[in-house]
């Protein structure tokens, strides 16, 4: 990053003060003398859940990929939040996966979780853009508006939440992280322009979320992750957290959805495939009552294919694509997007969305092709299953069968996962020998495991 004002001109603004618009903040500082980041919530300077991300009170976690890249944008962020309770992983071998009732084989690997809760991350990232020099964060603030410019856009209108008079930010570049709740799309049409064509996939899920107070030998591992599938639909997520502390989601769909009265969320729990979630919620003490939330439909939108798209602006973060955030990928994904926003840029203001679109696109092709392709494996959901997705289901189906007792493939398949391997990789010759050989039975049969999920196979 250049020093202070070297080699940065113009003014640039943020809508939305969330994970994905924080990071952009942090790219365009690089680029712009002054960054505005508006958010319409109060941005207070503590790890709290926000009013407008229901999501806080959930469990997260950040995959490989995004835990070096956030390193790389914030040195050092790693340690300081594992200072504060957060915890650093190893994704195989510290989490226990469990996929269509399959245990992934555990196993020491290179790769690099951070388990934290989303409060706290928010709020140390946003404390560390808040410390740049040329950026402002401005909270209880709506964002009403795209200001027209000379081909294009050339700034923002926001307005004080609890009344005031409306501003008109001017901005060389405006970038919209406003979440689930963008009205970017109507704003395009305000200005005279097409909208994106949408692709939709409605999981129909319910999860429910309980916050418990941790103890000593409560559990080895860091998490413990029990996929649904379409033999048995339940799922769930035990994540710690910091403040010595778990975070334990069960999650179901269509008729067979968690409640968020106790008793019914205990009883939900003890029916999932696998026990060791229930297990370990027996052996800790709840701290508040269970959170319900409705999954919202994942929507992307397909801005690279516009052929006419105002200079001066871009969208990304959920406002280009709202994952299923059963699957963990959301913030990973923005943190990608940051970099690509990064890339464009190289090539100055004029044209960045030309630019950056379909470097985005690149990266929310794998992530989003493996949710939808997963949800689509339920008869209810509605979606085009095309021969594509129908094998590839078949063949991650096998592989999570091979992966049970071969540690090799497991890796190959979190690589994929922590989106720092191309799907491609799942089918390379070393790969695809070893999910279609045949297996004898004593293989094929699924491992018991003794006691709670941290008891590690030697």
């Amino acid at each position: 990053m250049p020093e202070s004002g070297q080699g940065r001109r113009g003014h640039a603004v943020v809508i939305g003060g969330s994970i994905a618009g924080l990071l952009a903040a942090r790219v365009l500082s690089e680029e712009f003398a002054r960054v505005t980041v508006v958010d319409r919530d109060e941005l207070v300077d503590e790890a709290a859940p926000r009013r407008r991300a229901p999501q806080g009170h959930h469990p997260h976690g950040m995959l490989d990929r995004g835990r070096v890249i956030l390193n790389e944008l914030f040195p050092g962020l790693t340690a300081e939040l594992v200072a504060l309770g957060a915890v650093e992983c190893d994704t195989q071998n510290d989490c226990v996966w469990h996929n269509d009732a399959r245990r992934l084989h555990p196993a020491p690997s290179e790769l690099r979780g951070l388990v934290v809760s989303r409060p706290l991350l928010e709020q140390h990232v946003r404390s560390r853009v808040a410390a740049l020099p040329n950026v402002e964060i401005r909270s209880r603030c709506e964002a009403v508006g795209l200001l027209p410019g000379d081909g294009g856009v050339s700034g923002v209108k926001v307005l004080p939440v609890g009344g005031g008079e409306p501003e008109e930010l001017a901005a060389g570049l405006v970038v919209n992280a406003a979440g689930r709740g963008d009205r970017g799309v109507v704003w395009l049409r305000e200005l005279g322009y097409g909208v994106p064509e949408e692709e939709r996939v409605d999981s129909g899920l319910v999860y429910v979320s309980r916050e418990y107070r941790g103890r000593p030998g409560d559990s080895e591992a860091a998490a413990i992750l029990i996929a649904h599938s379409t033999a048995a639909p339940r799922g769930g997520f035990a994540i710690r957290a910091e403040g010595n502390r778990w975070l334990i989601t069960v999650l179901g769909m269509g008729d067979d959805i968690p409640s968020a009265d106790p008793d019914e969320y205990e009883r939900f729990a003890e029916g999932l495939p696998i026990p060791d979630i229930h297990r370990l919620m027996q052996s800790l003490e709840p701290i508040g009552a269970p959170r319900l939330m409705r999954i919202p439909t994942s929507i992307r939108r397909r801005y690279e294919r516009l052929r006419r798209f105002p200079e001066g602006y871009v969208v990304l973060g959920d406002a280009l694509c709202q994952f299923n955030p059963s699957y963990g990928q959301g913030m990973t994904v923005a943190a990608c997007e940051a970099v690509a926003l990064r890339e464009a840029l190289r090539g100055g203001v004029e044209g960045v969305a030309r630019r950056f679109f379909p470097l985005a696109a690149k990266v929310v092709d794998v992530p989003w092709d493996m949710a939808v392709g997963a949800d689509l494996r339920f008869p209810h959901i509605e979606g085009r299953r095309t021969l594509r997705v129908k094998l590839l289901n078949a063949y991650i189906a096998r592989l999570h069968v091979a992966a049970e007792a071969d540690p090799v493939v497991g890796n190959a398949f979190l690589q994929v996962t922590n989106l720092v391997a191309p799907p491609q990789s799942l089918f390379s010759p070393r790969i695809l020998t070893r999910v279609l050989r045949p297996r004898p039975a004593a293989v094929r049969e699924a491992r018991v495991l003794v006691g709670t999920a941290a008891v590690r196979d030697e």
